[in-house]
């Protein structure tokens, strides 16, 4: 029976000393290959996931994230099914031979300090807190792809959706209706963050901003129910799994609430990752500012 790549590792580890040592002696690097478009990419992140689908497919991916076969998850689940997925080890990750590694800032963080032994190129993506920010990283992995002009075309449709989004009604001028995101855990977005910037160009005034909270930061629940915001945007799916985070979001005194303004579900897969499926965020926004009277 051959030994499996765990095993020989567990050995290696007691016959030479230590993880470090083991590690380098388990795996041994490929060999080098020509300079080129990378063919066998690795993504560990599902912000990646979203981003890598749009730019190269299915075809020059060895593996995504198991959250990108998710719909409630996911903006590209039908496309991720034609991928193969991980679990975020670097177990997984060796046998697959990546010429690309893609990983989140703040996620896998031990998978990714053993990869980065390899010869493979680890790129690490950060978490853009504005649209301009989004627009850069999505160039930026653009090129590292070898896709500059499909990341060029991904960046116009954003800039062009957000551009056409419809203006404030006329009137005299006065304060924009409020909206407040709430989050699982009574989480809200606030000032500074990519939510905070969508919000403003929908024509809605982030509540949240009002408050010393920061990019993001949790609310009282009678904070919320008392800030008399026009819009309740609850960061959440109608169809999503049930869960203890959640549970805030069915409390008797925010459904009292729901009845007195308006309330719009908006996928939290539309927003989690900062990338070209914000542009139906903003729309959605757009259009719940648009029907208040």
């Amino acid at each position: 029976m051959r030994p499996t790549f765990l095993g020989l590792a567990v050995a290696l580890l007691l016959s030479a000393g230590g993880p470090a040592a083991a590690w380098e002696a388990a795996w041994e690097a490929p060999p080098a290959k020509p300079p080129g478009k990378p063919q066998r990419i690795v993504s560990l992140n599902l912000c990646a996931d979203e981003l890598l689908l749009r730019l190269v497919g299915p075809e020059r991916l060895a593996a995504v994230t198991w959250l990108a076969r998710d719909p409630h998850a996911s903006t590209v689940a039908a496309l991720a099914s034609r991928v193969p997925v991980n679990y975020g080890t670097a177990e997984e990750i060796l046998p697959l031979n990546p010429d690309l590694i893609v990983a989140g800032r703040y996620t896998t963080r031990v998978a990714v300090g053993l990869l980065a032994r390899l010869d493979a190129p680890l790129l690490e993506l950060d978490v853009p807190q504005s649209v301009d920010g989004v627009a850069e990283q999505v160039r930026g992995l653009a090129r590292a792809v070898g896709e500059p002009d499909r990341g060029e075309a991904l960046v116009a449709d954003l800039r062009a959706r957000l551009d056409a989004l419809p203006p404030a009604p006329p009137g005299p001028p006065g304060p924009r209706p409020t909206a407040v995101v709430l989050r699982p855990n009574g989480f809200v977005a606030g000032s500074g963050s990519l939510v905070d910037e969508l919000l403003g160009r929908a024509g809605l005034e982030n509540m949240a901003d009002r408050l010393p909270l920061g990019s993001q930061g949790a609310l009282p629940l009678e904070a919320i129910i008392l800030g008399g915001a026009d819009v309740l945007i609850v960061d959440a799916a109608p169809d999503a799994p049930p869960s203890l985070a959640g549970a805030l979001l069915h409390h008797p005194a925010l459904k009292a609430m729901a009845t007195q303004v308006r309330t719009l579900s908006l996928p939290s897969r539309l927003w989690t990752c900062p990338g070209p499926q914000i542009a139906e965020a903003a729309e959605r926004l757009a259009a719940a500012r648009e029907a208040l009277p």
